[in-house]
């Protein structure tokens, strides 16, 4: 096990201990990430209490289906952006009445498909969560080093510090080494 994928383990069992205390559930939605993050989070004993389900929805088809994303938002800023990463988050809580919060990403792990606009490396994250009867929203897009493996890992330590911080809940660990 590397120093990352430590680091990785350790914020997911924060993040498992802060939403058991609420007695609350999660899902996600990845593309770019391809499931790593659900994998994160249920290699830690007892997530069956606190993850609810994951999604991975690597192509436009899939998003809309699944998720409920807009063709138009799709159109219209493209699959690696903030509005789709915004609309795949809140599609997780669309999906599962059970979660309380949900986190997406969707990205350009590389090592080809960037772009002057939307380079390697670019990943945007959509955080929702279930406030009353509606589903409040926030965004992210952070351009992370590396190779495809060293984005993909960089993008899943960010979502799950982005969910502890969507919950008012501190995540104090220390930043990512790239080896």
């Amino acid at each position: 096990m590397t120093m990352l994928d430590t680091q990785v383990i350790d914020l997911a069992r924060m993040l498992g201990k802060e939403l058991a205390r609420r007695n609350w559930m999660m899902g996600t939605a990845e593309s770019c990430t391809g499931g790593l993050l659900a994998g994160a989070i249920t290699a830690v004993p007892g997530s069956s209490g606190w993850f609810d389900r994951g999604f991975v929805t690597y192509t436009n088809e899939a998003k809309v289906v699944d998720l409920e994303v807009s063709p138009d938002t799709l159109n219209l800023y493209g699959a690696v952006s903030e509005p789709v990463a915004q609309e795949m988050a809140s599609g997780v809580l669309l999906a599962s009445r059970m979660s309380h919060v949900a986190v997406s990403t969707t990205g350009i792990a590389g090592p080809e498909g960037g772009t002057p606009g939307k380079p390697v490396g670019m990943v945007c994250f959509g955080f929702a969560v279930r406030a009353g009867d509606g589903i409040t929203t926030r965004a992210a897009t952070h351009v992370f080093p590396g190779d495809r493996t060293q984005v993909r890992e960089q993008a899943v330590m960010f979502a799950l510090r982005g969910v502890l911080e969507t919950i008012g809940a501190s995540a104090e660990m220390p930043s990512p080494t790239l080896a």
